[in-house]
């Protein structure tokens, strides 16, 4: 699970810097319809389509955790630095150990709540640009502000995740890609340029622009999606959710060496936080599960 979950953290980090790299040549609403469309063709020819029931959630998790956490992440791209994206998705695991405490009523030990609290003060350092007086007076960037929402929505989609249809994986990536597809046209025909400007759009990317859609079509939408659920089927969502805060490591990392993004004194105070609290967290979660082993 730890080799399946940190895969899914490298490339949703390069999903961001896909973001970055496709602006000038799609917008989000049309980089997302792009993407979920090229998803569902690649992946539905191998999927064997068996479902008699489930169909809600299936439209839930492609609606809701695929298309609109990522057209608010390509949007937040656009006001923001690609970092700030990265490690601001390090809040996931705190929406996500509350849902689960609010929801289904699984509780956390000390040590764990004090990893996701460094965690959640990494973000807000980020988030207020090494300022973190600056949220008393909502003085918050609206591309991180726009991160902040995905956050809550892929919270949501890692929590429902114990949901999920009793079907293949290829059935599960093809159904809600498919979903996915469908809230991306929608999106594009109420907020972004509509069909029309779709086409024009397409037909005028360069060769960068096609490789950012088969990049975010294979990797992000159908490897990632795969290794980071079938993670959380094996370790649960508290413990996996953590893994996410790896995507501040090569977001950041990528942004520098690919976009030429600077690293801030913030960047890296925020970093600190935000290691130490994975570190603390999942070792709260091996104890607890060490005791729960231990012979009686």
């Amino acid at each position: 699970p730890y080799l399946l979950l940190t895969l899914s953290a490298l490339f949703w980090g390069a999903n961001i810097i896909a973001g970055k790299l496709a602006i000038g040549e799609l917008d989000p609403y049309a980089l997302s319809v792009m993407r979920w469309m090229a998803a569902f063709l690649i992946i539905m020819p191998f999927a064997w389509i068996e479902i008699r029931r489930g169909w809600g959630w299936l439209a839930f998790y492609g609606i809701l955790g695929f298309t609109s956490f990522n057209v608010l992440l390509y949007a937040a791209t656009t006001y923001t630095a690609a970092v700030n994206v990265a490690m601001i998705q390090a809040a996931i695991p705190v929406l996500v150990m509350v849902g689960n405490f609010a929801i289904f009523r699984v509780r956390a030990s000390g040590l764990h709540i004090v990893g996701v609290v460094l965690t959640i003060y990494g973000v807000i350092h980020v988030a207020t640009h090494g300022a973190p007086l600056r949220l008393v007076g909502l003085d918050v960037n609206i591309g991180d502000a726009m991160m902040l929402l995905a956050a809550l929505f892929y919270a949501l989609h890692s929590l429902m995740l114990r949901y999920k249809p009793k079907i293949g994986w290829l059935s599960f990536i093809a159904c809600t890609s498919f979903f996915a597809m469908l809230a991306a046209f929608a999106y594009q025909a109420l907020f972004g340029t509509g069909p029309a400007g779709l086409v024009a759009e397409v037909a005028t990317m360069s060769w960068r622009g096609w490789a950012v859609v088969i990049y975010v079509a294979l990797l992000p939408s159908i490897v990632a999606q795969m290794t980071y659920a079938q993670g959380v089927e094996l370790i649960g969502p508290n413990r996996a959710s953590l893994f996410i805060n790896l995507i501040p490591v090569f977001g950041a990392l990528l942004a520098v060496f690919v976009l030429g993004e600077t690293l801030e004194a913030f960047h890296m105070a925020a970093a600190v936080f935000i290691i130490a609290g994975i570190g603390l967290a999942e070792y709260a979660a091996r104890r607890n599960l060490r005791e729960i082993l231990k012979p009686q």
